[in-house]
């Protein structure tokens, strides 16, 4: 017979039942997949996806403030241009006053594939939405800001 565990199983209940960590996770890979798929018909992912659109902006931003953005360390952000730069949707050159620092930029390509992403995001966002009935979305992204 085994040896009474000093964690019982009655606080491996609990904590599958009251873990934040563990539903925010499983929330975002429900989400990650969901957004997948539907971006899937554009060979982008949810993340390339976010990416692009963290470079849609007027002046082209260095590493940091893109990798603070999106929640990843700059190896991790580096690793995940390199599909999209080969691809031509993003351009990463030196920096004018750093050479050592690096400018991101989305290409026309880029801003033409996100236009076309769109309506697919939107959609797909409205079913998640409405599918949060006993939540207000607003109040649950504030929640969420708020955590990160």
């Amino acid at each position: 017979m085994p040896a009474e565990s000093p964690v019982p199983f009655a606080t491996t209940l609990h904590v599958r039942d009251h873990c934040l960590c563990l539903h925010l996770q499983r929330a975002a890979r429900a989400l990650a997949r969901l957004f997948d798929e539907a971006l899937r018909p554009l060979g982008l992912t949810n993340q390339q996806f976010s990416l692009l659109m963290s470079l849609n902006r007027p002046e082209p931003p260095s590493i940091a403030p893109v990798a603070n953005l999106l929640g990843m360390d700059r190896t991790t952000l580096t690793a995940a241009l390199k599909p999209l730069e080969r691809r031509g949707l993003v351009t990463v050159s030196p920096g004018d006053k750093d050479r050592r620092s690096r400018l991101l930029a989305i290409t026309p390509e880029g801003i033409a594939l996100l236009a076309r992403a769109m309506p697919i995001w939107q959609r797909t966002h409205d079913a998640v939405d409405a599918r949060l009935t006993d939540i207000e979305p607003a109040k649950l992204r504030q929640s969420l800001l708020a955590v990160s």
